[in-house]
């Protein structure tokens, strides 16, 4: 159980094997930001609510981010700020925008007061769930299915004012990702 939660929040971070993604960064329209906040700039994890205990380490530098083990050990590499990551700030939202293949795949960040991120995606790793997420979200607009190899990714192309309303219908969901001091 100790192994279950890390590897769930680096699995967010990065891509799953089923995923919405976009044709363009998000929110289409907004100019990426040319480095990290310093706002955004600190060192976040994530704490397992049963145990208490802390997990590996998120480093967000002004170049990008990269994490570390508990032994301070750098291990998932990194993510540096180019034409295949692109970070964009729209309405008190972060969006992280990686590129897979020709697909976008999008995370959005908030911060709270404390500093702490919440770390969210649409998340539609769990079949039951998926058909209907994706049935709500294809009210709205057309979502493409594309299968690449051992990934299905779901493309939507909302503007600005409809991905704003997915974040607010709650479409996106995830974990906090809390500063550490």
């Amino acid at each position: 159980m100790r192994l279950i939660i890390p590897a769930i929040v680096w699995s967010l971070l990065l891509y799953s094997c089923k995923e919405v993604t976009f044709p363009v960064t998000q929110p289409a329209g907004i100019s990426p930001l040319k480095e990290i906040p310093a706002a955004l700039q600190a060192r976040y994890s994530t704490r397992d609510k049963a145990t208490g205990e802390t997990g590996d380490t998120l480093i967000v530098e002004s170049w990008g981010y990269h994490f570390k083990d508990k032994e301070d050990t750098d291990w998932l590499g990194q993510g540096r700020l180019s034409d295949s990551l692109v970070v964009k700030y729209y309405q008190n939202y972060y969006f992280i925008n990686f590129k897979e293949g020709d697909q976008w795949v999008l995370r959005v960040i908030k911060q709270r007061s404390t500093g702490s991120l919440d770390f969210m995606a649409i998340d539609i790793q769990d079949d039951s769930k998926r058909k209907e997420i994706l049935r709500k979200i294809s009210r709205k607009m057309t979502v493409k299915q594309f299968d690449n190899n051992e990934y299905t990714f779901y493309q939507i192309n909302p503007n600005t004012d409809q991905l704003m309303a997915l974040i607010k219908d709650g479409f996106f969901t995830g974990i906090e990702l809390r500063k550490i001091k």
